[in-house]
């Protein structure tokens, strides 16, 4: 009879384990080492922890054996996990120094408590097991469209049951709006998947542009085979949406593809997202005619680009405006994040206003600086001249062929201009010279007697003090609100107005390190390969970031 109950209690134990491997779809082995362990430490608190104990369970017939450990050694330091060579021979007459020698102990009796802290050892040990399973399975699933059904709501994020782990749609990730209830069937994107303390946490979207971008390759059969690519996609989530693609084989229109036989294929994303309305439009590597593209429904009549602020201003029919803009900028806000350009619209009437302003102030400009009338500053400024600097360092001839002008004129002309920018630098070096600004400042690459004095007013007087400036700093910053409507809002830089990009501050920062040695000079050199040329750029951030 006790061997029958015995036998009974090892098929339990295997048929037990078997049932939470396949619960928790794990593997057996995890879940038989876990009572391992649990048996394990029972033991070792019945014949006292100092013990080395070891339990193997036979995975076919549920036997549990326990046995003590004792290693063999010349003189023994600790009875309970060292024995010396003569009582080991006794044992096992081959036994060798550095052998281990086991010993079976009987089967172990559990208590109610050892039974409780056996349980536990088990339960944590599976836990572990399945969320490393969990795990291990989402992390290559990022970047993936999961289906499941609502679990429940808290505090507006969605909890979502995927089948064999759970993910969170956070509130600020859902389509605004929308509205789920308990048993729900959801699709959403995985974006990411972290190891967390109370778990892998599944993170699911169902705002952002490449959920959108996932859902068209399901739909478009094209896109899902690579021959319509998705170049970019902005989205108001909930609202509105623009899609940029491109057809590889020139025989498919890629606008068509996506829109589908009446409209079906871009019907059944529109349903999926609550009825956001999806714009496509075809992407072109011509910026002034994707652009074009982009701000569609309105119709544009000219565009000017500024490549090196990545500006670009739009003219539209004054019965257009309010159709380019959109409600609440809505249209000009995804072009604008479509095409990666920011765009200022104007009606016919204000650009033209606009020139005839910029007209006269350009002469005006003149006519003070170079000592001229009207006319001689109106002529100039037909031919395109903008600036002092223009006109005083232009070959002459751009000037002398200027109609009613010759020769003596042009290099009259010129040297008036020279003049002037000499007397002008003259009196901002007086400036600088009067702020504090050091001398050794002209040595940093690109530095200016302008930039020189807009940096003294602001506080920034030494080499060293201009090495500690983060690029943000020079050429300031965009705040983007967290509210959706709100403006972002501009944060100008020290030198604002010098129309410095980004990269020419990052130089400048280097440029002064170097010359205080804080870093070595060949960083800004190896800028001539494009993946040096990150790595220099990283060089000149991160101590910038610590300023």
């Amino acid at each position: 009879m006790a061997m029958a109950g015995i036998s009974a209690n090892r098929l339990e134990l295997l048929q037990i384990a078997d049932a939470v491997a396949r619960e928790k779809t794990i593997d057996k082995k995890i879940v038989i080492e876990a009572m391992e362990d649990a048996i394990q430490k029972a033991a070792k608190s019945r014949y006292g922890a100092e013990n080395d104990i070891r339990c193997e369970i036979d995975p076919k017939t549920g036997e549990a054996r326990l046995t003590r450990v004792l290693a063999v050694v010349e003189a023994v330091e600790n009875d309970a996990t060292q024995i010396n060579l003569e009582d080991a021979k006794k044992r096992n007459p081959q036994a060798q120094i550095g052998d281990l020698i086991a010993e079976t102990l009987p089967p172990l009796e559990f208590g109610r408590v050892a039974a409780q802290n056996a349980k536990q050892v088990i339960v944590q040990k599976v836990r572990e097991a399945e969320r490393d399973r969990q795990f291990s399975e989402y992390k290559d699933r990022v970047g993936e469209i999961a289906n499941g059904t609502v679990k429940r709501v808290e505090y507006g994020n969605v909890i979502v049951d995927l089948g064999r782990a759970e993910g969170i749609i956070r509130r600020d990730e859902m389509i605004p709006r929308e509205n789920v209830r308990l048993g729900d069937r959801i699709r959403a994107y995985i974006y990411d998947v972290r190891r967390e303390q109370r778990g892998p946490q599944i993170f699911l979207t169902r705002a952002r542009s490449e959920f959108m971008a996932k859902l068209f390759a399901q739909e478009v059969p094209e896109i899902y085979d690579g021959v319509v690519e998705i170049k970019s996609v902005a989205r108001d989530p909930g609202s509105r949406a623009k899609i940029a693609v491109i057809s590889k084989d020139s025989s498919i229109d890629p606008v068509g593809a996506c829109v589908g036989m009446r409209g079906a294929r871009v019907q059944a994303v529109v349903n999926e997202l609550q009825g956001e309305k999806v714009d496509i439009i075809q992407w072109n590597p011509d910026a002034a005619s994707f652009i074009v593209n982009a701000l569609a429904p309105a119709e544009v009549t000219k565009v000017v680009l500024d490549e090196d602020s990545n500006r670009i201003e739009v003219v539209v029919p004054e019965a257009q405006l309010s159709l380019a803009i959109g409600r609440r900028g809505q249209n000009v806000r995804l072009a604008s994040q479509l095409t990666g350009w920011d765009i200022d619209i104007l009606t016919e009437q204000e650009e033209s206003e606009r020139r005839q302003k910029e007209f006269a102030e350009r002469t005006q400009l003149l006519m003070e600086s170079l000592d001229v009338d009207e006319v001689i500053a109106q002529l100039l400024v037909t031919e395109g001249f903008a600036t002092i600097e223009e006109v005083a360092f232009v070959d002459l001839s751009e000037i002398s062929h200027i109609e009613g002008f010759d020769e003596n004129t042009a290099q009259e002309i010129q040297n008036r201009a020279r003049e002037y920018l000499e007397q002008q630098e003259a009196e901002r070096d007086a400036k600088r010279r009067e702020l504090g600004v050091a001398d050794d400042m002209t040595e940093i690459q690109g530095m200016t007697t302008a930039m020189m004095v807009a940096l003294g007013e602001n506080g920034i007087k030494t080499v060293e003090d201009f090495a500690d400036c983060a690029t943000d700093e020079l050429v300031g910053w965009t705040e983007r609100k967290k509210e959706k409507d709100a403006e972002p809002v501009r944060h100008k830089g020290y030198l604002d107005g010098f129309e410095l990009s980004r990269k020419d501050a990052e130089d400048m920062i280097l440029s002064a390190r170097v010359l205080l040695g804080w870093i070595e000079p060949e960083a800004p050199a190896a800028a001539e390969g494009e993946e040096e040329a990150d790595e220099a750029g990283n060089a000149g951030d991160e101590p910038a970031s610590q300023a």
